[in-house]
């Protein structure tokens, strides 16, 4: 069993681009190696703690801004979490990184392209824009701002599922596990 340093995974992306797939399948993959870790998906926050919040840029922004306070939480009693997010600026990425620490943090981008988004629209909300039944959507009528230098980008448009989890898994194994830590300062060279 591998002991994990206490990380926060923050992935981000559209709406259908696999944020909660991906954690899902990178925790299995985890669980799998002997590491625990807790989920924190954007919808679910906006169904309990966050239900008072609505769409404005003031309400996404708190709702990032208490996310990450729960992960730091979490990372504190020694667990890796992984959280799912929009997180639709880079202010709010960089709001979630100065909480959470930047040792602390790895931020995923799950890239995919829009038209792969409607069509694979697992919440019906793209329908719903395409409605006029929501008028503020990130990547339609509200901006997204992809991350300028993530720990690393997931293309989800054309990639396997399973393809992809194991990409997110390998870099939290990579970053989070004491062994991998000290084997990279071992391979370091010298200054």
């Amino acid at each position: 069993m591998l002991e994990a340093l206490p990380l926060t995974v923050w992935l981000t992306g559209l709406s259908g681009a696999g944020k909660s797939t991906l954690a899902d399948g990178a925790q299995r993959w985890l669980s799998r190696l002997g590491i625990r870790s807790l989920r924190i998906d954007g919808d679910q926050l906006r169904a309990g703690i966050c239900q008072d919040l609505r769409f404005s840029a003031e309400d996404r922004h708190e709702n990032v801004r208490r996310a990450a306070h729960i992960a730091k939480l979490i990372n504190e009693q020694g667990l890796l979490v992984l959280v799912s997010m929009i997180s639709p600026t880079e202010l709010d990425r960089q709001t979630a990184r100065s909480i959470v620490g930047a040792d602390h943090f790895l931020e995923v981008y799950v890239r995919a392209d829009l038209e792969q988004c409607r069509a694979r629209d697992p919440k019906g909300l793209y329908a719903r824009v395409q409605r006029g039944e929501i008028a503020q959507f990130t990547g339609i009528s509200a901006p997204y701002e992809p991350p300028r230098t993530p720990d690393l980008t997931i293309d989800t448009t054309t990639a396997d599922e399973t393809y992809c989890a194991s990409l997110l898994a390998r870099l939290v194994l990579a970053r989070s596990t004491r062994q991998d830590a000290t084997f990279l300062q071992l391979a370091s060279p010298s200054p």
